[in-house]
């Protein structure tokens, strides 16, 4: 019979070799290739990251034009070829019929036909209700159509493909995706089934703002109670409250505008510089003048977040100030979630609680403990001064916000999969919260 000693001293050894074998493992062995990827398909802008052994970092592999991430856009052309990311986006203005985006807002949703009408007025193709009361998309002459899971499968294809070149390896079969935190389970499953078209198991999907509190390692800090998910991508602005304990997160409560993004100060920008032109001469302007226009106010957008001013076509001047200005009625409305967040989550205290006098259980600006930011329109340095005056504290930016969520999934794909450094389990809390939400 072995004594308690012993049995000590074999386990206590075994440690030892583990933990020897493991520092070797790291110095000497190549460290294993990542088993699942993690996508964060977004509304506006798409990326596919991977969280490497051993070294415990995470890669985003560049999508498209040397970026992290490329444009959620599929385009359509008559001659059969099919268009995805920048180069679709080229063909916004040339090719409108076919040129697809914002799929992202009807996946998994049932709509009536007086809303697919109403819907229509924002959108140049065409968007029909199939027999379910799902979206489709028309995207040929000879009216074939493609629903929104099959869009989102040609973007995932490309980035599948990406990270197999880049890993040389014949096939990625599992990922972890991303989703919006109000998205329900049909709307998951939905965005699911877009992986699942090119043959990808998905081992999870984890809500965004718990990918972004991921990405900032918030699940292993003892002193971090609430964190403000403040998110701002192409199309929409979402803001989280989320509770950490224990690494688990679960959502407090959800605001935003889903009419409210980068594209909006983009369009201003746009519509200012056609008054700049002479009215004699806006009947002449062609697609690719157009076209040309958008990409040279998005760059310009870009610009001055590190920039005073910027050059549009080589002709017009941009200060930052006037970009201010052109869009003041849009700075108003960013911090209208965290407002309506902080009521509600109040509201909800003094619902249930007896002693509705005790504010020690309120949740205020003051108490939050992590800001952090999230898509690319948070590089706005009068969004992210708004934010800093309203909570008297600077926002986290240490990661670059266009990818903040793809990190994050590739840390929950890092985790799931087991991989050395074994990194501190995280669980995301599915909670009823309902998303509140402010009409444009």
């Amino acid at each position: 019979m072995v004594s308690s000693e012993t049995g000590c001293t074999l386990i206590g050894g075994s440690l030892i070799v583990l933990l020897v074998a493991g520092y070797f493992g790291q110095q000497f062995l190549p460290a294993p290739k990542p088993k699942i990827v993690g996508f964060d398909l977004g509304t506006t802008y798409s990326c596919v990251g991977i969280y490497h052994a051993i070294s415990g970092l995470v890669e985003v592999i560049p999508a498209q034009r040397n970026r992290s991430c490329m444009p959620s856009i599929v385009s359509f052309l008559p001659n059969g070829t099919i268009l995805l990311g920048y180069d679709a986006f080229d063909h916004l203005e040339t090719n409108p019929k076919y040129t697809i985006y914002d799929t992202k807002r009807f996946i998994g949703k049932n709509f009536s036909l007086e809303s697919i009408k109403k819907i229509q007025e924002d959108y140049p193709f065409e968007i029909i209700r199939n027999e379910n009361g799902y979206v489709e998309f028309i995207i040929s002459d000879n009216r074939t159509s493609i629903t929104p899971q099959e869009i989102g499968s040609l973007l995932l294809k490309h980035l599948k493909e990406l990270v197999e070149k880049y890993l040389m390896i014949s096939k990625v079969k599992l990922c972890v995706l991303s989703v919006p935190a109000e998205f329900n389970d049909e709307q998951r499953n939905a965005t699911r089934q877009a992986a699942e078209l090119i043959d990808i198991k998905v081992e999870r999907v984890i809500s965004e703002p718990t990918a972004a509190a991921l990405a900032y390692g918030l699940h292993k800090r003892d002193n971090v109670r609430y964190v403000l998910v403040i998110d701002i991508g192409g199309g929409t602005t979402d803001v989280s409250l989320l509770s950490v304990q224990g690494g688990m997160f679960s959502t407090q409560a959800m605001a935003g505008n889903n009419r409210l993004g980068g594209q909006d100060f983009n369009q201003n920008l746009f519509h200012y510089i056609l008054t700049l032109i002479d009215d004699n001469n806006k009947d002449k302007i062609d697609p690719n003048f157009l076209q040309h226009l958008r990409i040279e106010t998005e760059k310009c957008k870009l610009d001055l977040t590190i920039l005073d001013q910027c050059i549009i076509n080589s002709k017009w001047i941009i200060t930052r100030k006037l970009f201010e200005d052109i869009n003041k009625d849009l700075f108003k409305k960013i911090l209208e979630p965290l407002d309506r967040i902080f009521a509600y989550i109040n509201s909800d205290i003094n619902d249930n609680d007896e002693d509705n006098d005790d504010i020690s259980n309120r949740v205020t600006a003051n108490n939050i403990d992590e800001i952090v930011l999230v898509g690319g329109s948070t590089r706005m340095l009068k969004i992210r001064q708004l934010i800093e005056d309203y909570f008297q504290k600077k926002p986290n930016i240490e990661i670059d916000p266009d990818v903040a969520v793809t990190h994050g999934v590739s840390i929950q794909a890092g985790i799931i999969g087991g991989v050395w450094p074994l990194t501190v389990t995280a669980t995301e809390v599915r909670t009823a919260v309902e998303k509140i939400h402010i009409e444009t």
